[in-house]
């Protein structure tokens, strides 16, 4: 009973997402007040609808309900509590019930907490956030339905795909599913903001806080996974260039250029047209990773579904929904005046050239992803676009980008002196050359590219807190007026600051562990050694263990240094017994220069040994840690006081704003 209930609501959700996609915006059009206040109900009530609707199938999963098609297909009673609730989401079905709900969960936040917005604004982006709840709930029930039943029931369920029982990939579908589907709230605004044939500043601030949400959600989200993939798959990488995972750093690069852009559109009534631009194609291309994973266009661990009929289904609503964004865009977009003019060196015009470089590098990804799937449509043969095209293409773009960033917060809004912007940052110069230096005599001559990238990491690192201390005034005041300024500092240049020294952190653990990596790959017996970047590796044993639902081929290695470093690394080879699939469990010990990493393999049949794969990463632990960094910047920046209670006004007699306080 309780499956056919979460059937049912699903499907008063859908007609819910229909009401209020159609009798406000109605109300707007006639003016007629309680027509209007029908959007703010409607929108919380389809998020109860939709959040019993994914209780009731969490709900058949953690009982073991194998009478439903999709438990039977993504679970079993022997699997830990936590990937039978994970299992919800491991698979197309369900992580689409999770996409409508998310999607319906922003939107019931518009109608909690979007008291500032004026009330025709607030009622046509929650009727755009319904017209695409209407799509992705039409789009589960005629081709995606998880209450499907089986009869008679089996016994016992296939199992969750064993790469995905895990820890980090129990978490990863939310955080990203929050990000992706949190632009949709940006691309509401947009459209709404269209229709209105008004972009101001107050628009710019009330779309900034959900950019910054959706954006700080998606960093998580790729951080985790690529987390993930680094210590589940046994490579030693963190990120391949799969499709997948670009369209997931595609959306992330254009919703950087959408926060950044709203920032000017904010504070200097500049860029209109182009903010709205970046929030159609931001959600755009979060439709398009959709696509991509469902449709069985590529092959990836990352997809789930491969149903023509589906892919099709998502191709409509993105051909529909992204293209009549941009019909609306090309007849009302001209007429969004911008009253804000700049130089070109100005705070704005560093913003606008690092948008600039972060549009065409999520292009020339989009490129990189799409071309061979064009080429086989085309019948012209099959051809792979991999790690060289994308890193040759990117990493060059990255370059300029890391300068800019350093030098944009030096400089003042409309018009900057770049001399005086220069003599400021002429010492961090001089360090992050030194770095450089230091790194191409001392660490590493075979490659320029390590020593830039060690320099680009000082660059911004310094840069950004030479920033901060021209802000607090550090050595031009006293010592304790300078604290009490840190104090006051908003908490949104807070935020920029941790995002910026993080992302410096990051580059540092990405260059290193790109053009330092040390690997060695061999067939160990018991007791033999493996000398690997100055640690000794020595096999002592392997031994069977079981698992909750495997059974590991666990090995033991004793790894020294010195007389004073002494650790044991336990990798496994797991094989689970639900679906006759094994995986790579690596072990990881880290310290702050970088990663011991171990695994092990099968045995050798010739010389009894075991196939091991050692590997030393350097600095991969900066790379999460900046990463965290950035996630903790955007989090903090959300609790920026102006987010919540200095909305700016619309003066609708002049057309300019004013800040309110509540």
């Amino acid at each position: 009973m309780i499956i056919e209930s979460g059937h049912f609501v699903l499907i008063l959700s859908l007609l819910m997402a229909f009401l209020q996609s159609t009798v406000p915006m109605i109300g707007v059009h006639l003016r007629n007040n309680q027509l209007m206040a029908i959007a703010a109900p409607a929108a919380i009530i389809q998020f109860v609808l939709i959040l019993g609707s994914f209780l009731a199938l969490t709900y058949a999963y953690v009982v073991s309900d194998f009478s439903v098609i999709n438990v039977t297909s993504n679970s079993h009673t022997a699997k830990p509590l936590l990937y039978k609730v994970s299992g919800v989401w491991g698979n197309h079905e369900g992580s689409m019930l999770l996409w409508a709900l998310i999607l319906s969960g922003y939107g019931a936040a518009i109608a909690l907490f979007g008291g500032n917005l004026t009330p025709t604004l607030k009622v046509r982006v929650l009727g755009v956030q319904a017209m695409l709840g209407v799509g992705i709930l039409a789009f589960i029930l005629f081709t995606s339905n998880p209450f499907l039943r089986v009869f008679p029931a089996p016994e016992n369920g296939s199992g969750l795909n064993p790469l995905l029982q895990d820890p980090g990939l129990a978490f990863h579908p939310p955080l990203l599913y929050l990000g992706y589907v949190g632009l949709s709230l940006t691309f509401s605004f947009a459209v709404a903001a269209l229709i209105e044939g008004r972009v101001d500043a107050a628009w710019a601030r009330w779309v900034r806080p959900w950019t910054l949400a959706a954006w700080g959600f998606l960093t998580g989200g790729i951080v985790l996974g690529s987390w993930w993939a680094y210590y589940e798959l046994g490579w030693g990488g963190w990120w391949f260039w799969d499709p997948v995972e670009n369209a997931s750093f595609m959306p992330w690069l254009a919703a950087t250029a959408l926060l950044h852009s709203s920032i000017v559109s904010e504070k200097r009534d500049s860029l209109k047209s182009w903010t709205i631009f970046l929030a159609i194609v931001a959600f755009g291309l979060s439709l398009l990773g959709t696509f991509l994973v469902r449709s069985g266009v590529i092959t990836s661990v990352h997809a789930f579904a491969s149903d023509p009929t589906r892919g099709v289904f998502i191709l409509l609503l993105l051909v529909v929904t992204i293209g009549g964004a941009f019909l609306l865009f090309a007849w009302r977009g001209p007429s969004l005046k911008t009253d804000g003019i700049f130089h070109p060196v100005s705070r704005e015009g560093g913003l606008i050239l690092n948008n600039f470089i972060l549009t065409i590098a999520a292009a020339s990804i989009l490129l990189g992803t799409l071309y061979p799937l064009f080429v086989d449509v085309l019948e012209l043969g099959k051809v792979s676009v991999g790690a060289p095209y994308f890193e040759s293409v990117f990493v060059p773009m990255m370059i300029p980008m890391i300068v800019v960033m350093g030098i944009a917060p030096f400089l003042r809004w409309k018009r900057g002196d770049f001399n005086k912007t220069t003599n400021k940052l002429k010492v961090v110069g001089v360090i992050s050359l030194i770095g450089g230096c230091f790194v191409w005599l001392i660490v590493d001559r075979s490659s320029a590219l390590s020593s830039l990238g060690i320099a680009l990491s000082i660059w911004l690192f310094s840069a950004t807190f030479v920033e901060l201390t021209s802000r607090i005034k550090l050595f031009q005041v006293p010592l304790k007026d300078s604290m009490r300024s840190i104090i006051r500092q908003p908490r949104a240049s807070w935020g920029m600051t941790f995002a910026h020294m993080g992302l410096a952190i990051a580059v540092a653990g990405i260059t290193a562990s790109s053009t330092w990596k040390v690997e060695s790959i061999q067939v160990m017996k018991f007791g033999d050694q493996v000398k690997v970047a100055g640690y000794t590796y020595t096999l002592k044993e392997v031994r069977k263990v079981q698992g909750p639902n495997y059974i590991a081929t666990r090995g033991i290695f004793s790894v020294k240094k010195g007389d004073n470093f002494n650790v044991t690394l336990k990798p496994e080879k797991r094989e689970y017994q639900t679906r006759t699939m094994v995986t790579t469990e690596a072990a990881i010990y880290s310290t702050f220069f970088g990663d011991l990493y171990a695994v092990v393999g099968d045995r050798d049949e010739n010389s009894g040994g075991y196939i091991t794969r050692i590997y030393f990463n350097p600095l991969v632990p900066w790379m999460w840690a900046g990463a965290i960094l950035m996630v903790l910047g955007a989090a903090i920046s959300l609790t920026d006081r102006r987010h919540r209670v200095g909305a700016p006004a619309r003066n609708a007699n002049i057309g300019t704003s004013q800040v309110i306080v509540k």
